[in-house]
């Protein structure tokens, strides 16, 4: 049973601005009647589960969550193509074998060379430039590239169901916040465009930056390193650090967003966790426990006791993406 309990409320209950369905892309049946029932339940000032609107914060995780994440994250598919497109102008910034194999396209080399290659990949792709024109240019390949095996662009391959949960809790009175371990300019690049959550509403890992002055003109320069990475225990400091509260809705889908969803469940009052759980293989991709991108082992051993609902995309979504299917 979810650690909201739904059995005691019933959906027919629901007041009539409520019965225009809110979430249109969710298949009736348990998962979509117990998001409804949260919600209801805790913006109603007559239940004893009422939260008042400064309260009701709602976060999620992106890669995997509200945008897809195989066959690589959004964010190191644009890394290893922007390697690629400076190595052809410039060969010589390929000085190891972890940029040699972003100009291939060949991920499983960096990957099996570990944390620092990709770090190294990202520095490359990432650095040495300011904020704007980085956030320029992940925007264009957003919305321009191609997806290797869905034939969507980038941005067309966020999940309806998602984006529809996101505007309904809004509608309700949540604040929607992204936190992600992708970094935080990457995201900021588009998340208003197509969730509409502001820039200020999405906490990501933090890379360094510098002030200077060039020419007279003050400006910001993105600089390789990073500052914050915020993943696993991370999520739950990131949320603080810039809410400055515990939220009382949190969603993922893999085990890198775990503590976020056990510290934001562990409070007081109504509380709900969610994970994704990717069966879908037609429509989108089947993966959880060996996966090694958003891979999802505790989660689904723990998901039950601990009262989170587990989505499971094939039997409980009957659209998957934003885009044209």
């Amino acid at each position: 049973m979810h650690r909201f309990v739904i059995a005691s409320i019933a959906v027919f209950a629901l007041p009539l601005a409520a019965l225009a369905d809110p979430l249109p892309s969710w298949k009736a049946g348990a998962a979509k009647d117990s998001i409804i029932a949260f919600v209801e339940t805790v913006t109603d000032p007559q239940s004893e589960n009422y939260v008042p609107m400064s309260d009701r914060i709602a976060v999620f995780d992106n890669d995997g969550t509200l945008w897809a994440e195989q066959p690589l994250t959004f964010q190191l598919a644009y890394a290893l193509d922007m390697v690629r497109q400076r190595a052809e102008d410039d060969p010589s910034i390929l000085g190891s074998e972890a940029l040699s194999a972003a100009a291939n396209g060949d991920f499983a080399a960096i990957r099996e060379a570990g944390s620092e290659a990709i770090l190294e990949v990202l520095n490359v792709s990432h650095a040495n430039v300011t904020p704007t024109a980085f956030m320029a240019s992940v925007h264009e390949w957003l919305t321009t590239t191609e997806h290797p095996t869905s034939g969507m662009v980038y941005a067309d391959m966020t999940y309806q169901p998602m984006t529809e949960l996101l505007r309904y809790m809004r509608d309700e009175g949540f604040s929607t916040y992204i936190v992600s371990g992708g970094s935080l300019f990457f995201m900021r690049a588009i998340t208003e465009e197509i969730y509409n959550i502001p820039p200020s509403q999405i906490i990501g890992s933090i890379g360094n930056m510098e002030y200077s002055v060039v020419d007279g003109e003050p400006t910001l320069t993105k600089q390789s390193g990073a500052l914050f990475f915020d993943r696993s225990a991370g999520k739950p400091v990131g949320i603080m650090n810039h809410i400055g509260q515990r939220p009382i809705f949190a969603a993922g889908n893999t085990d890198g967003d775990f503590q976020m969803l056990e510290w934001v469940t562990a409070g007081e009052g109504a509380r709900f966790g969610m994970l994704i759980h990717h069966t879908d293989g037609e429509r989108e991709f089947a993966y959880d426990r060996e996966s090694a991108v958003g891979s999802l082992n505790r989660g689904l051993d723990e998901a039950d006791t601990r009262g989170w609902l587990l989505v499971d995309m094939a039997k409980d979504w009957r659209r998957v993406w934003s885009g044209a299917e």
